[in-house]
Parts: C-alpha cells; sequence; structure tokens
C-alpha cells in the first residue's frame, strides 16, 4: 500500500485500488483501524485561531489609536493634577472615540475567523461505504483511503475518489472548477496532463451528484483532498491591509511626529523665558491634545458604514467596512463568466431546419419571445421547426414552472430551455405531454450521448424522438427535412448541417441535434434498432447569454481606467465569444487557458498578465497566482467567486467579491464584499461609491488637519506673544468645545456628498498615494494659517490697552488679567469656530465649485453647520439668557454652571460683523481657486 497515488485519473481503476492494497469488496475493520490512526479523520482541521482576547488586544496596537490613548490619559492626568473637570471631560470624550473603532474593528475580524468553520460544515455527515464486504453507513469522518464508497444523486461526495464504475452519473462541481454545467462522470481514463475540471473519472469532497449513481474508491480524506489544499492555501494567506489603512497609519505617524515637535518647542520656548515648568509643561500638553484629529477615526469609521449601507441599496453588501474605500481603488476586476456576466439562464437562441436558420428572442426563464427568419417574424409552428420545438420539449426530463418571484426550472438547464423555446411558440407543455404520453425512455448516457423517448401520437401510433450532440444523431439519419419536405441525407447535405453546427459553437452555442422516426404498429423498443433510420430535422443552439446591463458597464469601467478581465472555467471558444459580445475582448488582446498557464513560468505570466484579458478552463491554482501577478504589478484587484476553489483568491485580493444567490458558505466568508444579484454591474455600481466615498474620506481629512493646524497655531502664536502670563486665547474647555462642534457634525455631514459628475470618468487613483501628499499639505497649511492669522488678528485688536502694564504680584492682578482675556478670548474662539463653518462648505467638492453642484446638493451639511453656529451663539450669549430667568430657578444654576466654565461674553453685533468678515475668507479663497481650477 502506498500513501500517494500518482495520477490516478490517467490509470485504470484496478491497477489504483490493488496500488492502495485494497478490493472491491473493501477493507477490514483493521485496516480501517489501522489506516484511520495513520492518516488521521476525514475533516477540514482549522489552525489555531486567534481567541477574542488576542483580536480585542490586537485593536489597541493601531498608531491612531495608540495617540488617542495618550492624549486621553495626558488629558486625565491635567484633569487630577489641576482637579479640573474640563480635561476630565475632554479624557472621557476621547475614551469613548477610542471605544468606538475598537469595537467595529474587534468584530470585523471575528467575523473573518468563521472562514474555517464554514469550510467544516462543507463535509457531508454520513457516506455508503463497503467494508468486510457488505455495504454500511459510517460517519463521513472515518472514511480512510482504500475505502469503497457508493454515490448516489443528492449526495455530497465525501472525499476524493477514483470512480470504479458509474451509471449515468453527472456531478456539479462548479464549488471546485467553476463550471456552471453539470459534467458527466465516467470510469474511463483521462490523459495524465488533464486539467481538474476535465478528471472525468475523479470525484472531489464537497461536490454534489446530480444524476446517476457510481461507485469509488477514495483516494485522499481531510486535509489531503483538493478542499484541504484549498483551506491549507487559505491559512497561509496572510490578510495584508487595504491601501486606506496604510495610508491612515502613515497619516498618524505624521500627525503624531507634527504633535511632537510643537510640544517640545513649546515646552523649550517657555523654559527658555522663565515660564513656570509645569504651567508650561500643561499647555504643551494641552496643546498635544487639541492638536490630535481625535475625531478622523471615528469619521472615518462612521463614512465606511454608511457607506455600506448606502452600497446594500446597490445590490452590494459589504463586510469589511474599509473594502468600501478599497474599491474606490481598483484597476482590475476579475469576474466569472457564469451568472456574473452572463444570466445563468440557458436559453435557445438560434434554430436550424429546413435549411433555414431562425433567431429567438426573450430573457432567461420568460417563455415569451419572437422567433425570426432574416429579420422578420414567422410561425414558429411551421411544420419543420414546429416539430423541432416539439421534439426538444418531449424528449426531455427537465420542467418548467411560474411562481410568485417569476419563472424557474428544474433539472437540467439545458433540458430546460428547450421548453422555453417551445412555450414561446406556443406549445402548451401541459397538453403536449397529454397529447403524445410518453411510453418508454432510453437515457442520455456520456457514452451514448444522446436521449431517445417514445410516446403515442393524438391519431395512434408511436413515434420515437431522439436528441444530442449533432454529429451523433446525424450517423443515426438517413433521411433529413429539407425546405421541400423529407429527403435523403447525402454528403453534401450532411455536411451543409455540421457546417451550421460549427457555426453555432464559433458563437458559443451548446448545440443539439433532434430527429424523429414513426414506429410501425408491431416494432419492438429494442435499443439497437430503436434509433436507426432517422430522419435529422434540425439543430438547436443555446447559451447562457450575457446580462443586459454588462455591455454598458464594461464600458464605464474602460471610462474609468479599470481593466475588465474574465477567469472562467469554461472552454476558451466560449469565453472569448461572450466576451467579444460585451466589449470585454478586443483585437489585440490576449486569452490563454489553464493548459497554457501550467506550462508558463510565473515570471512570464507576470510580465503578460496586463495583456490578458481571458483566462479559460483554470484550476484554483491558476486564481490565485492569477492575483499575485497582478498585484506584483501594482494593481488593486477585485475578484469574483462563488465556489469553495475561489476562496484563496477571493482572500489575496483586495476585494474578494463573492456571490450572494449562487456562493459557497467558504466563498462568502472568505469575501470582503457579496452581491446579492450576483451581477457585474453591480460591482462597478460599488466602484462608483467606492470612489466618491474616498473622495469625501480626504476632504474631511483635509477639513479636520487644516482647522485642527489653525488651533494649534492661533495658541501656539498667542502663548508665544504672551508668554510672560502664561495664558492661551482660549481655555481648555474651549478648546474641547471647538472640536466637538467642528469635528462631529459637520464633518459626519461630508460623508453624504454625493459623488462628483465625473467620478468614473477619470482614471484610478495611485494606490501608492499618499491621503497628506506635498500639494494636500500646502492646502492645510495655507488653511491653518489663514484661520490663524484671522483669529490671532482679532485677538490682538480687542486686548484691553494697558493689560501689559498688569502687575500680577499684586493682589488682584491675575483676577485683572483673566477678566481682560475675556473677551479676546469669546472673538478668538467664536472667530475659529465660524472659520471652520465656512470652511467645510467649501469642502462639499474638491474639484467643483459649490456654486456649481448647488448649495444644497448636500442638506446634511448645511444642516450641521447652522446647527453649530447657533450652538456657538448659545454659548457666546448664555449671560443674555440668564438675564431672562430668575435667580433661584434650577435652569439658572444650570445655565450660570455652563457660563462660568466656558468664561465668554455677549458680542456685539459689529463684533460679529468683524468676525464673520474674517472668517468667510476661508470659504471665499478656495471657491475662487477652484473658479480657476486649483485647489
Amino acid at each position: 500500500m502506498v500513501d500517494f497515488v500518482e495520477v490516478p485519473w490517467g490509470r485504470e481503476a484496478g491497477e489504483v485500488i490493488d496500488e492502495l492494497g485494497s478490493s472491491e469488496q473493501g477493507l477490514n475493520s483493521l485496516e480501517v483501524e489501522e489506516r484511520l490512526e495513520r492518516y488521521g479523520r476525514n475533516e477540514i482541521k482549522e489552525t489555531k485561531s486567534r481567541g477574542a482576547l488576542d483580536m480585542l488586544v490586537d485593536q489597541f496596537r493601531d498608531f491612531l489609536v495608540i495617540i488617542l490613548i495618550f492624549a486621553a490619559l495626558v488629558s486625565a492626568f491635567i484633569g487630577f493634577v489641576e482637579n479640573s473637570s474640563d480635561e476630565l471631560v475632554e479624557a472621557g470624550a476621547i475614551l469613548v472615540v477610542i471605544a468606538f473603532i475598537v469595537v467595529v474593528g474587534f468584530i470585523q475580524e471575528y467575523r473573518a475567523e468563521k472562514e474555517m468553520e464554514a469550510l467544516k460544515r462543507m463535509v457531508s455527515l454520513m457516506a455508503l461505504v463497503v467494508r468486510d464486504g457488505r455495504m454500511i453507513e459510517v460517519d463521513a469522518q472515518e472514511l480512510v483511503p482504500g475505502d469503497i464508497i457508493k454515490i448516489e444523486a443528492g449526495d455530497r461526495i465525501p472525499a476524493d475518489a477514483r470512480i470504479i464504475d458509474a451509471i449515468d452519473l453527472k456531478l456539479d462541481e462548479s464549488v471546485l472548477t467553476g463550471e456552471s454545467m453539470p459534467v458527466d462522470k465516467n470510469h474511463d481514463v483521462v490523459r495524465v496532463d488533464a486539467s481538474l475540471a476535465d478528471r472525468s473519472n475523479m470525484v472531489y469532497m464537497a461536490t454534489s451528484p446530480t444524476y446517476g449513481k457510481a461507485t469509488a474508491v477514495v483516494l485522499a480524506t481531510g486535509m489531503s483532498t483538493e478542499l484541504g489544499k484549498i483551506a491549507t492555501r487559505i491559512q497561509e494567506i496572510e490578510t495584508e491591509k487595504t491601501p486606506l489603512q496604510k495610508r491612515l497609519d502613515v497619516t498618524g505617524r505624521q500627525i503624531g511626529l507634527i504633535v511632537l515637535v510643537l510640544c517640545a518647542i513649546i515646552f523649550l520656548t517657555g523654559v527658555l523665558n522663565g515660564v513656570n515648568t509645569v504651567t508650561i509643561f500643561l499647555t504643551a500638553v494641552s496643546l498635544a491634545v487639541a492638536a490630535v484629529p481625535e475625531g478622523l477615526p471615528a469619521v472615518v469609521t462612521v463614512t465606511l458604514a454608511r457607506g455600506m449601507r448606502r452600497m446594500v441599496k446597490r445590490n452590494a453588501l459589504i463586510r469589511k467596512l474599509t473594502a468600501v474605500e478599497t474599491l474606490g481603488a481598483i484597476t482590475v476586476i476579475c469576474s466569472d463568466k457564469t451568472g456574473t456576466l452572463t444570466r445563468n439562464e440557458m436559453m435557445v437562441r438560434r434554430l436550424y431546419s429546413g435549411s433555414n436558420t431562425f433567431e429567438v428572442s426573450g430573457e432567461g426563464y420568460d417563455p415569451n419571445g419572437v422567433f425570426s427568419l432574416e429579420g422578420e417574424g414567422i410561425n414558429p409552428l411551421s411544420e419543420g421547426l414546429g416539430l423541432l420545438l416539439r421534439i426538444g420539449a418531449l424528449c426531455n426530463n427537465a420542467s418548467l414552472s411560474e411562481t410568485g418571484d417569476g419563472w424557474v426550472i428544474t433539472g437540467d438547464p439545458t433540458e430546460a430551455c428547450l421548453l422555453v423555446s417551445a412555450e414561446k411558440a406556443g406549445l402548451g407543455l401541459n397538453d403536449l405531454r397529454n397529447e403524445y404520453p410518453r411510453v418508454h425512455e432510453t437515457p442520455f448516457t456520456s457514452e451514448r450521448k444522446r436521449m431517445a423517448t417514445v410516446h403515442e401520437k393524438p391519431g395512434g401510433g408511436r413515434v420515437v424522438y431522439v436528441k444530442g450532440a449533432p454529429d451523433v444523431i446525424l450517423d443515426l439519419c438517413t433521411h433529413f427535412m429539407g425546405e421541400d419536405g423529407i429527403a435523403e441525407l447525402d454528403a453534401g447535405s450532411r455536411d451543409e448541417i455540421l457546417g451550421v453546427s460549427n457555426s453555432f459553437a464559433v458563437d458559443a452555442l451548446r448545440v443539439l441535434g433532434c430527429a424523429f422516426r414513426e414506429l410501425g404498429e408491431d416494432e419492438t423498443l429494442d435499443e439497437d434498432s430503436l434509433e436507426e433510420n432517422l430522419v435529422f430535422v434540425g439543430l438547436e443552439g443555446m447559451i447562457d447569454p450575457p446580462r443586459e446591463e454588462v455591455k454598458q458597464s464594461i464600458e464605464t469601467c474602460r471610462g474609468a481606467g479599470i481593466m475588465p478581465v474574465m477567469i472562467t472555467g469554461d472552454h476558451a471558444l466560449t469565453a472569448k465569444a461572450v466576451a467579444s459580445e460585451i466589449g470585454l475582448f478586443e483585437e489585440g488582446d490576449e486569452i490563454v487557458s489553464g493548459r497554457d498557464l501550467d506550462v508558463m513560468s510565473y515570471k512570464e505570466l507576470r510580465s503578460r498578465v496586463d495583456e490578458i484579458r481571458i483566462y479559460a478552463r483554470v484550476n484554483p491554482e491558476h486564481k490565485l497566482n492569477i492575483v499575485k501577478a497582478l498585484k506584483e504589478r501594482g494593481h488593486i484587484v477585485a475578484m469574483t467567486g462563488d465556489g469553495v476553489n475561489d476562496a484563496p483568491a477571493l482572500k489575496k485580493s483586495d476585494i474578494g467579491v463573492a456571490m450572494g444567490v449562487a456562493g459557497t458558505d467558504v466563498s462568502k466568508e472568505a469575501s470582503d464584499m457579496i452581491l446579492t444579484d450576483d451581477n457585474f454591474a453591480s460591482i462597478v455600481a460599488a466602484v462608483e461609491e467606492g470612489r466618491g466615498i474616498y473622495d469625501n474620506i480626504v476632504l474631511f481629512i483635509k477639513y479636520l488637519i487644516s482647522c485642527n493646524i489653525g488651533e494649534v497655531l492661533s495658541v501656539f502664536l498667542v502663548v508665544a506673544s504672551l508668554m510672560a502670563f502664561g495664558e492661551s486665547p482660549m481655555i481648555p474647555l474651549q478648546i474641547l468645545w471647538m472640536n466637538l462642534l467642528t469635528d462631529a457634525a459637520p464633518a459626519l455631514a461630508l460623508g453624504f456628498n454625493p459623488p462628483d459628475p465625473d467620478v468614473m470618468r477619470r482614471k484610478p487613483r495611485d494606490p501608492g498615494e499618499r491621503i497628506i501628499n506635498k500639494r494636500n499639505l500646502l492646502s492645510f497649511i495655507g488653511i491653518g494659517i489663514l484661520m490663524a492669522a484671522g483669529a490671532i488678528f482679532l485677538f490682538q485688536s480687542n486686548l484691553p490697552q494697558g493689560m501689559h502694564d498688569l502687575n500680577l504680584e499684586t493682589s488682584g492682578g491675575e483676577e485683572q488679567l483673566e477678566d481682560s482675556l475675556m473677551k479676546p478670548r469669546t472673538i478668538a474662539f467664536t472667530t475659529l469656530v465660524m472659520f471652520q463653518m465656512f470652511y467645510v462648505l467649501s469642502c462639499r467638492s474638491k474639484k467643483y465649485s459649490i456654486f456649481r453642484l448647488g448649495l444644497f446638493s448636500n442638506r446634511y451639511l448645511v444642516a450641521a453647520v447652522l446647527f453649530s453656529v447657533l450652538m456657538q451663539v448659545f454659548v457666546v450669549h448664555l449671560t443674555d439668557m440668564l438675564s431672562f430667568l430668575g435667580e433661584s430657578s434650577i435652569l439658572y444654576t444650570s445655565l450660570f454652571l455652563v457660563w462660568n466654565a466656558f468664561e465668554t461674553v455677549p458680542l456685539a453685533l459689529n463684533e460679529w460683523f468683524f468676525i464673520v468678515a474674517v472668517s468667510s475668507t476661508a470659504f471665499i479663497i478656495p471657491e475662487l481657486l477652484k473658479l480657476r481650477g486649483g485647489d
């Protein structure tokens, strides 16, 4: 006995059984026990997964989270040292933000760990096996190599096995090969170099028989199966950070570095000028807390979450928050053909009868359509064509029915579409079956390549109807139905029919030939003679047609600089025909098959991957290599998939896209996004949303950082000018209030910006592009300086004369200083708030002026600005409100405490005028630059 049988598909079944040390009587109990101990249980094993605690701890290793934790600790430290509730409140607010980010990240990672559990659920629970010469049912996990198993329709294959014998066995291998149609299986030896999809004598774990039965010998169990190898590859693939995660890490480090440098400068400047060390330390740290845009991670998370909800409406369910942004950077979409680019509904598109070729219109399984000849509508029930449709409908084991959700089929899709074409022609299926009751059937087999049924005729007598491969059917015919009736089938007529059949095949049509013969009264239903001397009636050409909206989506992709690529388990000819029809394949594009990839080096694949548009007859390893090659060429890759075989490639790609309708649990768990309608167009819609969301993220990062620079410079410069007093233009609570007021509602409202009009007419951004690049940084600093200059100007302009002559050493000196600073602080505080309100309106779009887009194109933004302004007015004019209340009321006491904490004074109308005039420059200047084409 050997541990591994080399190329079992290329050897006789008996030879494989002998090499495994087994027999058709099966293994005995002792052998099973020994092999179970040697090979292990037939199960998909998980690598030791991270526990919930490990995942939770990992969330705190994010650089921005670390900065926020430091800021919270420092703020809390200041609060305890100074016995100040302001800093303690700020520390609490920051901790709430940290908790939100950590919880969301934890939930996402926890869900990802469910991936291997889905693989385990794919294994059958029970299996029929021959042991000690008798058939028994055992737990599928107890199967071992050498076991003889029985397979029947409706089962799930419990292990990888070599077929010993089979009767009409058809297998759904879509979870492994991507092939949309059931494939025929038999015991015959196949080529040694046959791909997994072409190994017709092999069955694999997790695939499903749809027809027939078989006996097979187990070759591999558990992690040694093809499914197990996929599980191993999934475990080996490291989850990479998305472009957004990488950029936010860089942004966090840049912010942290700037904050540390500024704090050090302020601290050293104060010490060198003789300011109290503790005082200047607390001032520097307060500035650090203000400088960190603590709203940034939260706003990014909330915006991405909102993007997820918006994409659901466009049939794209996002499983991972950061995938929303990554979609906007996609440069390549690798798509399956069946069900994604096509409808996954076979339909008869072309018919040949009486030397004429007819076209059939319609959509999917809906039995409504038109038959035409050379563009003119015709009566489909004419003698030859009507008979062709009748044969297709009666020599058929599928069914068609209407439900509340539309028309559905049961049985083989190829047979079902023949029923649909008959219904389109007006042949009522129920009436037809009653008029022509079936009395005999010779089923289709892969050896015969045809099916025959015998029916009683309405007027008496019997008729045999036969359908199958055109060349096989023609070999059984002596006559054919031509334009003038039935005629003898000579070599010329045969070649003409085969020529039409080949032309159908070139156009990716699957072709069936149909024939009939009237039976004599006393003729026996002998299989050998039943199908002789047939009359050839015609051909039916069917296809899984492309989705109507896909062609436009492909054009949109090209306009957006995205390369669409087809990866399919179907044959190259079929793939090319469909790709050409939808505009995916053009002159000069390349097409390669799985066999080509087998002999191609990885280096060659990587050099050619930008020119290849179709990959046909590929296996799971090919898909993974294609994704790797594309990523190494600098592409951001979206990969679709619906089967177990797709899971490694889905996980390796930047965006793994699973099918919601046809997809397996494994592919869905490995994916970043699930298409609820399995439609390629939904991917393109998601890309559009992703681009718009990324634009919004950049805008509110620009807004937050510019505003924080303005705050920092204001505090820094005023502290420097009033160093002798150790004072700031704003107290800590005012800084916190401003952060909450400007970093929350307005920043979040930017996430509601609809995409710019040209979002899908521009190339994908450079995957290596930084959020804070040189141009953006100059913009951030420019706006920040503008805000700081305006706030300092109004602060200094409103300082009382003689303030610098105050003697802080005398009794009441410090109190006089605080009183003299209340109005300048209120003005500087309000000016910075108004600067940010005007600036956020300009952040509606990076490229287009708000006057072109419309002020109310984002109503949430307008509402957020109005709310923030009203809240600022409330804080500034608290004392005005107090004058209307009785001093003994609870409301008066509450508002008095708020006013006392904020230390604001009411402003006169002319002071408000100057504040608005100065702060509106943060709106006017950017809008003028946009009109000139600048930023």
